[in-house]
């Protein structure tokens, strides 16, 4: 028989969890990597989520942008639209073609239908002052009264006006039966839209102007009224699209729409159905039409268009008695780019969690990387308490691994602050000794930018001098037995060179020419040789002189001159240098108004020092990058015409009497060029540095 005793009772085997816990409890090392990234992580996390909401945000606050940004160009297209309906009918109601007609009453209709077709109106008729109907084209209901227009009332008080206005079906009929046909729109079924009963939308959209008829007296005699029917014209509300929604202008899948209600109807749109039609008929949805056409508000957001959502905006159209008629939209597919969103998101989550996993696998590798030094420290310390004298580590009262190495750290860390302390009184040091170099060196490069322009420009002055020794030297002379020749040819043939006047007046103008040339280069490098006896002068009487040097090139030019001449001091100066000076600047400036313009001549009192010589113009002004050359030998902006020596000339002349020239000019808009003369023609300082302000 088996004895019996007590069971035999196995060891439990502890779970994996707790197992875990123990070691985790155990390491330091552990604790501190946890320490490192379950922060990170929660960061990450909440970084994301706020990024996500934010970039949501955002992303539909600049739809919303965009979106609007493309209201306001549909809204100005529709103004333009409205204006430009006003000044069709305005030119026509002024042509001498209608005001000539009115004494002929049998011609009126053929008058009115050809001004119909040439302005493309649906309708032009002509009304008494007020407001029946006298003639029309199409011929419409005579004797209809139109009376009740605010455009009408306008064009009967004096004033064009235009609008737009929904007419009935009786009004649009009363002006022909087949605009009352084209403005019929069948009503279709529509998802998301206001209940309603009517299968047919008769009305009409129309922008219509009128504009009062005078007869040679100014008498109002007539009133002429015009308009255009907006129901299913598909090029308006296209051209619309096109100039809104241009190639490339929206992401891939996406397309651009416009359209155009009267109510809450679509009486003109490019909106497709599924099939391909436009959604002619279809209406908007409930929450648009009461926050749009109840309240009169703006719509910018997400909305419901016949099939797919859309980034739309909706703005309310106003009639001519200031009530809301219907609608103008624009807005785009919003799938495409809802698409393109969550795809971002999608990468910047993915990214996250990469950065994520790879901060926490770079942690666990640092971590083990920076305690390995530890564990050899706590060895050594265990060598010492084991009696091994030639251990360094001293003894801790911690049983881990940071508490053992406190007190070495104590003596390390005094180490480190005393050397971090020297470090950073010499890294003061450095950065003000750097500072000083730093501007010194400054101070030097600008002495020499500063010394090597003028070497520059003194080499240039040298060399142009040189230059022009040789130029009137080698040419004057060939240039003076040329001309003589030419005037013994001259003599000699007598009669007999009549057929070659025009050539030898041609090589008597280029001998000039040249003369003129090599002359102007002699005065810029030694103005001096030419300076002519000086005297006390009014500039305002010495620059409208100037005109009429320059009258010829004035003759058959769209420019008008404008002389504010205000300066009651006197200038000493040489007449000669002064009316070279003001003929350049005015001769510049007519060139600059090809097309025409306002050439402005003023002179002004420069307070305590002289006078200041204005010119303007209008023309295409100089470009920003051209104002520091502008004084330059040589540099010229008229690469056909032009020397480059005019305006060095000019402010070398200038500059001899203590003055300066200087410019202003906004391309696009014309340039002013400020002459600042010197009341006693003594050479100064000038107030300020600069050739061109």
């Amino acid at each position: 028989m088996p004895a019996v005793g007590p069971a035999r009772l196995k060891p439990s085997t502890p779970s994996a969890p707790s197992m875990l816990l123990r070691r985790y409890r155990a390491s330091l090392r552990a604790k501190l990597v946890s320490i490192v990234v379950a922060p990170l992580l929660v960061a990450l996390v909440a970084l994301l989520l706020m990024m996500a909401l934010w970039g949501n945000r955002t992303f539909q606050a600049l739809l919303a942008y965009k979106v609007n940004s493309d209201l306001l160009v549909a809204h100005e297209y529709f103004e333009h639209m409205v204006g430009g309906m006003k000044d069709r009918v305005l030119q026509e109601a002024r042509s001498y073609a209608l005001v000539d007609g009115l004494g002929r009453g049998s011609a009126m209709p053929a008058i009115l239908a050809d001004a119909r077709r040439t302005h493309g109106l649906d309708f032009l008729q002509l009304l008494d002052p007020q407001g029946r109907l006298l003639a029309a084209a199409p011929a419409g209901a005579a004797g209809m009264d139109y009376a009740g227009w605010r455009v009408v009332e306008s064009a009967a008080a004096g004033r064009p006006d235009a609008a737009t206005d929904a007419w009935s079906a009786a009004q649009l009929a009363a002006v022909s039966g087949d605009l009352a046909r084209r403005a019929q729109v069948t009503l279709r079924a529509t998802a998301n839209a206001a209940p309603t009963d009517r299968t047919m939308e008769s009305r009409g959209m129309v922008v219509h102007a009128a504009a009062p008829v005078f007869d040679a007296a100014g008498k109002l005699v007539a009133i002429l009224h015009g308009g255009t029917l907006l129901n299913h014209n598909l090029g308006f509300i296209d051209a619309i699209n096109a100039l809104v929604y241009q190639p490339e202008s929206l992401p891939r899948g996406s397309q651009g729409t416009a359209t155009l209600f009267l109510d809450d109807t679509r009486i003109a749109t490019n909106v497709r159905l599924f099939h391909g039609e436009r959604a002619l008929g279809t209406r908007v949805s409930r929450e648009v039409r009461d926050k749009v056409l109840t309240r009169g508000e703006k719509w910018l957001d997400l909305a419901f268009v016949v099939n797919d959502r859309y980034m739309s905006a909706y703005e309310p159209i106003v009639d001519s008695r200031g009530q809301r008629i219907g609608m103008l939209y624009v807005g785009y597919l919003a799938r495409p780019i809802s698409q393109a969103k969550d795809l971002a998101l999608g990468v910047l989550v993915g990214l996250f969690l990469l950065l994520a996993v790879a901060g926490a696998l770079f942690s666990l590798l640092w971590a083990r990387r920076v305690f390995t030094p530890m564990t050899q420290m706590v060895g050594t310390m265990r060598a010492l308490e084991a009696g091994n004298d030639n251990a360094r580590v001293g003894p801790v009262r911690s049983e881990d691994e940071l508490g053992q190495l406190a007190g070495q750290f104590d003596r390390l860390l005094s180490d480190v602050q005393q050397r971090n302390a020297e470090l950073r009184d010499w890294a003061d040091s450095l950065d003000r000794k750097v500072a000083e170099r730093t501007r010194e060196l400054e101070d030097a490069n600008a002495v020499l930018r500063a010394t090597r322009q003028q070497l520059i420009t003194s080499e240039k002055l040298a060399l142009a001098g040189q230059l022009t020794a040789g130029v009137a030297h080698e040419i004057n002379n060939p240039i003076a037995v040329i001309q003589g020749n030419l005037d013994v040819a001259r003599d000699i043939l007598g009669p007999a060179a009549e057929p070659v006047r025009h050539e030898l007046r041609l090589i008597d103008e280029q001998v000039r020419r040249i003369y003129l040339l090599t002359n102007r280069l002699l005065q810029f490098v030694r103005p001096e040789a030419y300076a002519g006896n000086t005297e006390r002068l009014d500039v305002g009487e010495v620059a409208a002189g100037c005109m009429d040097l320059v009258r010829h090139m004035l003759k058959d030019a769209a420019i008008r001159v404008e002389l504010a001449c205000q300066a009651t001091r006197r200038v000493r100066i040489s007449r000669s240098e002064l009316q070279q000076v003001i003929v350049n600047l005015v001769t510049n400036a007519i060139h600059a108004m090809p097309e025409g313009g306002i050439l402005t001549l003023a002179t002004r009192d420069w307070e305590g020092h002289g006078v200041t010589l204005h010119v303007r113009d209008t023309g295409r002004g100089i470009r920003e990058e051209d104002l520091p050359n502008l004084f330059n030998p040589f540099f010229t902006t008229k690469k056909q015409m032009g020397t480059g020596l005019g305006l060095s000339i000019s402010y070398a002349l200038v500059e001899r009497y203590g003055g300066r020239i200087t410019v202003e000019s906004t391309v696009g808009q014309g340039a002013e060029f400020i002459v600042w003369l010197r009341e006693d023609g003594a050479a100064a300082q000038p107030e300020t540095d600069g050739r061109a302000g």
